[in-house]
């Protein structure tokens, strides 16, 4: 229930940087049934405060809350200080340690002669106070000022939450301008865009009820970056195009403006964008474009080592696993170990995990390593939680997300190792590095030693990571970097398919027989009319078999339409988890979530040690009537890891009974389904499908049109993103070579 409890502010139990508060208040005053039996004692409160004195009062307003972990509490969205009203109040305010030097004695005079409403006296003309007895300059200027300081911070709030912001972002406002604030907002409210909590579509609805010309430079600044930013996360760009930023912007604010030169020069001129060669870059991504390539430069010409051993303890080991490398293994071992920086690139059943294994095992056995010693000099590093997973268990070693490693901190969206507190590890071996995006690559780089081997293993052919860049490709080719192609195929039968179509589909060579099955794969020929009901049935017969969540996944390019993401996902809900006496259900909007159900995660939460692309299944829904919080609570079930989302959260999962062959990159599955049609046309081409096939551990099963699957397979036209890494290396190379 909504309402307000007014009362005496004791201490703080926790208060972060944002201004996110617990605390400890002890009630006088309430409109709320249930809390009055609280009046004369004191409750747990959280929200969002830009300062608390103690033994102050303050009302609050907002509900009542039960927290799983504190208890009972009172959480509030707005607040407002009382100012001291009654006489004793008053002497009791002015004689506190908030105003040095003004002991009770002349606290009392004061209010002797102003009155109770002596504090509002003082704040409309300071020189009252010279009818006071004894009342000197100095002190009557610190009265003064200490009140417009106290007073101050409330009123600044309470005018940006009458501007529609809310208490959490105008206290945020408020901790970056602190006394300017209300300077700040009659000056150019666009200004608080450089706070990043602070967007600018959120922004710009609160500007327009100000007096601000829709071309005022003052907001086209802002909306140009905030444009520059949309367009390179949502193409991978690196850089933009001058024209193709200002059509996105007068499309974006529904203008019809030419006139960009200023608004490009101020925004170059305070280091928002750095514009060369007619491109047009973000800072931070044109930093770290020049980072990767100055880093990856100095480790490429830097000597390499050579140990005169390592042929004896290849051999060693294959005696010792049982195992022959071919000669390309054997040539990655090698420059795994004497080379500064490698990449080792090869599909599906080309070795990969299995040379990681060697070097990590070589590694050791050469430096003479003890367990713990080597695994504090060893980083197993992938970009998602699934990928580091496989990882661990294929090296038989401990294996981290890279967020993970450099500890990410959510509150500050910062990483805690970086170039001002550097990892110590000797060799760090990343996988899946055609994952990784150049602000992730960049940030890794930051938190290393130059003393370092570093090995990238990836697919060259998989789909660029969803940030921006081509990392894995530029590096490949740029030459810069010593690289070996794996190309030789392993795990597989003479009636196995799965790795010979990947290579197919590579090569541009699909057998004519590719909808024949096999041991591993099938076709299965339907019409788009008909993929709908032959895929609920497809899916009901593998579960019925025992195929898990885990197990199995189905594949799609793309999100909307009949045959979309969003609309099997419903379709197969029914089919893979249909309602039951004994599962709890919510709805939150157009989306039901029922015990049961296979989710997937889309957003990082290192905190609760889940990533972007993990899945997991709902196994407790409890109601909000029934539950800690007051509200509906959803328990996800991670591989083990169990996490709880409440409604706020669940903009951070989607159902995962199909999901996209984006979010499937870094994970394998024993079985794949992928359902391709020609209504898929705009997504089908020759990287996406590749990327499909081989996720598939043992089984896939290709259900839908063989002439879409086909058109796809030999489609190479993909967006083609503006990146100047490969020719940043390649200039490097000729003019320092």
């Amino acid at each position: 229930m909504d309402g307000y409890i007014k009362g005496e502010y004791r201490r703080s139990i926790y208060r972060s940087d944002k201004g996110y508060t617990i605390g400890i208040m002890k009630v006088e005053e309430t409109d709320i049934e249930e809390m009055k039996k609280h009046i004369g004692k004191t409750v747990t409160f959280t929200g969002y405060f830009f300062n608390l004195n103690s033994e102050d009062k303050y009302i609050l307003t907002g509900s009542i809350v039960n927290h799983p972990r504190y208890g009972f509490q009172f959480n509030a969205e707005s607040y407002e200080k009382v100012k001291p009203s009654d006489k004793e109040g008053v002497v009791v305010f002015l004689s506190s340690n908030l105003f040095p030097g003004i002991g009770e004695k002349l606290a009392t005079s004061i209010v002797d002669t102003l009155g109770e409403d002596a504090l509002n006296e003082i704040l409309n003309d300071k020189t009252c106070l010279n009818l006071v007895p004894k009342m000197t300059a100095k002190k009557m200027d610190l009265i003064y000022s200490v009140l417009l300081k106290y007073n101050g911070s409330h009123e600044v709030l309470v005018k940006l939450t009458d501007l529609g912001f809310n208490m959490k972002d105008a206290i945020t406002i408020y901790n970056e301008y602190k006394e300017n604030t209300l300077d700040m907002l009659q000056h150019n409210i666009y200004s608080f865009t450089s706070i990043p909590e602070i967007s600018f579509p959120k922004l710009d609805l609160i500007a327009q009820k100000m007096d601000y010309d829709s071309t005022d430079v003052r907001r086209l600044k802002p909306a140009v970056l905030y444009v520059i930013n949309e367009l390179t996360y949502k193409n991978g760009d690196v850089y933009l195009a001058k024209e193709n930023i200002i059509r996105a912007t007068n499309r974006y604010l529904g203008l019809d403006f030419t006139d960009y030169d200023n608004v490009f020069d101020e925004l170059a001129l305070d280091g928002d964008i750095i514009i060369e060669d007619d491109k047009y870059y973000l800072k931070s991504l044109y930093e770290a474009e020049e980072n990767i390539v100055n880093t990856m430069y100095n480790l490429a010409i830097k000597d390499n080592t050579k140990n005169d051993k390592i042929l004896e303890l290849i051999d060693y080991l294959e005696k010792e696993n049982n195992i022959v490398y071919n000669d390309k293994q054997r040539e990655a071992i090698i420059k795994a170990i004497n080379n500064n920086v490698l990449i080792i690139t090869g599909g599906p059943g080309t070795g990969k995990t299995t040379i990681i294994r060697a070097i990590c095992r070589i590694y050791q056995i050469m430096h003479n390593y003890r367990d713990d010693e080597f695994i504090d000099r060893i980083a197993l590093l992938a970009p998602t939680g699934r990928a580091s997973k496989r990882m661990s268990e294929g090296a038989n070693l401990p294996a981290s997300t890279i967020h993970r490693f450099l500890k990410w901190n959510k509150d500050s969206n910062e990483f805690l190792v970086n170039e001002n507190n550097k990892d110590y590890s000797k060799l760090i071996i990343v996988d899946e590095a055609s994952m990784i995006d150049i602000n992730l690559f960049d940030s890794l780089l930051k938190g290393l030693t130059s003393n370092i081997k570093l090995i990238l293993v990836g697919d060259y052919n998989q789909l660029p990571s969803v940030g921006p860049g081509q990392l894995l490709k530029d590096l490949i080719d740029s030459d810069m970097i010593d690289t070996v192609y794996l190309e030789h195929l392993y795990r597989q039968d003479e009636d196995s398919y799965i790795n010979a179509l990947a290579s197919e589909i590579k090569n541009n060579e699909l057998s004519e027989n590719f909808t024949e099955t096999r041991s591993d794969y099938t076709f299965l020929t339907c019409s788009a009319q008909s993929l709908k009901e032959n895929l609920k049935h497809l899916a009901h017969q593998i579960a019925s078999k025992g195929y898990d969540y885990k197990r199995m996944q189905i594949l799609a390019p793309m999100y909307k339409g009949e045959n979309g993401i969003d609309a099997l996902n419903k379709t197969l809900q029914d089919v893979l988890n249909p309602p039951s006496d004994n599962k709890n259900e919510i709805a939150h909007g157009d989306v039901l979530y029922r015990e049961g159900d296979k989710v997937l995660e889309l957003v990082n939460m290192p905190e609760e040690n889940i990533f972007n692309g993990d899945i997991g299944v709902i196994k407790l829904i409890k109601y909000a009537n029934d539950s800690k919080s007051g509200k509906n609570e959803i328990y996800i079930d991670f591989d083990g890891n169990i996490v709880k989302y409440l409604p706020k959260d669940l903009i951070k999962i989607k159902h995962g009974f199909i999901i996209s062959i984006h979010k499937s990159q870094g994970s394998e599955f024993e079985l794949v389904i992928i359902p391709v049609v020609k209504a898929y046309q705009r997504m089908l081409y020759k990287k996406l499908i590749y990327t499909a096939v081989t996720r598939a551990k043992r089984k896939l099963i290709i259900i839908g049109e063989a002439e879409a699957f086909a058109r796809c397979v030999y489609n190479n036209n993909e967006y083609q993103r503006n990146s100047d890494l490969l020719e940043k290396i390649k200039y490097k190379m000729i003019n320092n070579g």
